[in-house]
């Protein structure tokens, strides 16, 4: 088969090609949008990453693809009706970092909770001093985990090991889990009321979307902290600015932002065709967030481990194997 592979590093073409032998394999080191013209009637595989929109325009300049791997769990950045009208499968990668998200969830809650980045940041502009920089303890606190699915069941354990209490709330509550980790699952209204913290871990879908909203969350208990590594549109972002204006928010720790791609950099903002006004709207939101104080924001590296990464291609080429045998795997949509 021949596959275009968008968004490679470099170390990753040879990786790669050693697994897949006998296929022919373009590599791409930016997203499918960095190259407008490309086109190819005999491709059959577009390997991509969530940076690479594929809907019915990008499907026609490549009519002979049979399947979209995507190297993500998530596939909210491919239209998925358009791929079923064209034949076209879509595979997905269920699982390859359920410890990794959740260690970096408690990288950013731990920077939150104990100063981390302010406290470096003065050591680097010369003052060593701890005044003003009391943190506080994860022992005893309430933990909200919203979605407790593989990586959430993973942060939930992390919890009990800080010694913190923990309240669930899941579409799908898992009983045998609940029992296992000792913990509820309740309401997201009454997780919403009553964690210090809520960390979210849902896919990103037509249910998802604003799951976090201005019609919800004032009524977060005052003075707790959001994190989120999921997506960026489960929370709306005009609600999380408001509630850290008013003070119900006392921070976040974001790995994940609405409208991320107009986040490049103001030369690159400046030189491109202007966003909707709702897009420009929230990308202005998203810089009040990176410029607050009690707000830590990352650029969607949760998952960002050597270990992770090689599950991740690892995976995406057994799906790639599996669909030239006959024999797909992870197929979340199939022709």
């Amino acid at each position: 088969m021949k596959i275009h592979y968008f968004s490679g590093e470099a170390w990753e073409e040879a990786y790669v090609k050693a697994r897949l032998p006998g296929e022919e394999i373009v590599f791409h080191t930016g997203p499918l949008a960095a190259f407008p013209d490309l086109a190819d009637p005999e491709a059959e595989v577009l390997c991509i990453f969530i940076e690479s929109k594929i809907g019915e325009d990008e499907l026609k300049r490549f009519p002979a693809v049979k399947l979209i791997a995507t190297r993500s769990t998530g596939f909210d950045h491919i239209d998925l009706a358009a791929a079923t009208v064209r034949g076209v499968a879509v595979a997905n990668v269920p699982f390859y970092g359920e410890n990794t998200v959740a260690e970096f969830t408690f990288a950013l809650l731990l920077a939150l909770s104990r100063r981390i980045i302010d406290a470096d940041e003065r050591v680097r502009a010369g003052t060593f001093s701890p005044t003003g920089l009391r943190g506080f303890d994860l022992a005893g606190k309430t933990l909200g985990v919203v979605g407790t699915g593989h990586i959430g069941a993973h942060v939930i354990r992390m919890a009990k090991g800080f010694g913190m209490k923990v309240i669930g709330f899941d579409a799908y509550p898992n009983a045998e889990l609940s029992h296992t980790l000792d913990f509820p699952y309740i309401s997201l209204p009454e997780l919403l009321a009553t964690a210090d913290i809520v960390t979210l871990h849902v896919p990103y879908n037509e249910h998802t979307h604003h799951l976090i909203n201005k019609g919800n969350i004032g009524t977060i208990k005052k003075g707790a902290y959001l994190v989120n590594t999921a997506r960026g549109a489960v929370v709306e972002t005009q609600a999380l600015v408001e509630a850290l204006q008013s003070g119900t928010l006392a921070g976040a720790g974001l790995d994940v932002l609405e409208e991320e791609g107009e986040l490049t950099g103001e030369a690159t903002f400046l030189s491109a065709a202007p966003p909707n006004a709702g897009a420009l709207k929230v990308t202005l939101e998203n810089h009040y967030l990176i410029e607050h104080p009690r707000v830590i924001v990352t650029p969607h590296l949760a998952f960002n481990t050597q270990e992770a990464v090689e599950r991740i291609l690892d995976t995406t080429i057994e799906n790639i194997k599996g669909f030239a045998a006959g024999t797909p795997t992870n197929i979340v949509r199939s022709a």
